[in-house]
């Protein structure tokens, strides 16, 4: 069953299967400002949970993208760097930044659902 998490780094995941499409979440979207580049990952990179896999750059100020599982980099999502606009959609819907493919889905438990997250996120400001 495909669901979404999150991660207290405001990375963005959606799970199909043994694949997370991973993105930024739209806190991190507005805290950026308008985004003016982002370096995707190369494909086949192996990935432990936590590693900087992406750089989204934006007129104010870069962030790393983190992984939030082991796995490998399966497809980068050429797409945005032409349509930067796109990272706004949701993941399923083309607002991914890169697909992985989950080498321990019992690191998804650590992960948050919606509605943990939106509270994480109502602690922040």
């Amino acid at each position: 069953m495909a669901e979404f998490k999150f991660t207290q780094d405001h990375e963005a995941i959606y799970v199909d299967g043994d694949i997370a499409w991973v993105g930024i979440t739209k806190y991190a979207q507005d805290a950026l400002g308008d985004l003016v580049f982002v370096e995707l990952p190369e494909i086949g990179k192996a990935l432990s949970k936590g590693d900087e896999f992406a750089v989204v750059e934006s007129v104010k100020t870069a962030a790393e993208v983190y992984s939030p599982v082991d796995g490998e980099v399966t497809e980068a999502n050429q797409a945005i760097e032409s349509d930067l606009d796109s990272l706004a959609k949701p993941l399923n819907e083309g607002g991914w930044i890169a697909k992985i493919k989950i080498s321990d889905p019992s690191q998804l438990d650590d992960l948050m659902d919606q509605d943990k997250y939106d509270e994480y996120v109502a602690g922040l400001d």
